[in-house]
């Protein structure tokens, strides 16, 4: 075909629009060929998901016992008496409820809701999604902190409902807690 066309001489115009079909045709290609790649990466990080939960399986009550003293350990208060574990994960703050509630048998009466939360949120409906989710009532809720945006910037993680504690005070709780804590660093596999 070369041979045949060789001779043939393209206006400026025909040059062109092979030049901008190639160009457009690269744009596409990219286009292609990153939408494949981000849907192999989604399947890939379902398929394991799917994996990490098959491997946990199903937690014992030991198993989730020292599940809370990890996290509590990562995210809970330190200082005496004063219990509390504050995150914005809804998963981890219902984990943690009824954490405190089994293993250090606190009543529900104990429990104390505190929300920390920017001012370009609904106060309102984050305290009502936290207390319907930990079943502490409104009225146990110490006061709201709101915090004024004072920059600009654009922030990447917004959590819509804040970061909620539970708190509650105690002192024979709190020093427990911490001996369970000593107690898995002292114990632990890389002290052998």
């Amino acid at each position: 075909v070369s041979i045949w066309t060789r001779d043939i001489k393209l206006t400026k115009k025909q040059l062109l629009k092979l030049y901008k079909n190639r160009i457009n045709g690269r744009i596409k290609g990219s286009f292609i060929n990153a939408k494949k790649q981000q849907e192999e990466r989604i399947r890939k990080t379902l398929e394991l998901h799917s994996i990490g939960m098959r491997e946990v399986g199903k937690l014992s009550k030991r198993d989730r016992f020292m599940v809370g003293i990890a996290y509590y350990s990562g995210e809970g208060t330190k200082g005496d008496r004063n219990c509390g574990f504050a995150n914005s994960d809804p998963r981890l703050i219902k984990f943690m409820t009824s954490w405190f509630k089994e293993f250090c048998k606190v009543p529900n009466s104990k429990l104390r809701g505190s929300l920390w939360i920017h001012e370009n949120l609904n106060k309102l409906k984050a305290e009502r999604f936290w207390s319907n989710l930990t079943k502490i009532p409104l009225s146990q809720f110490q006061k709201t902190y709101v915090v004024q945006n004072k920059t600009k910037k654009i922030r990447k993680n917004i959590h819509e409902y804040g970061v909620f504690s539970i708190r509650f005070t105690d002192a024979t709780i709190h020093r427990k807690l911490m001996g369970w804590i000593k107690g898995i660093l002292k114990m632990s596999w890389y002290n052998n």
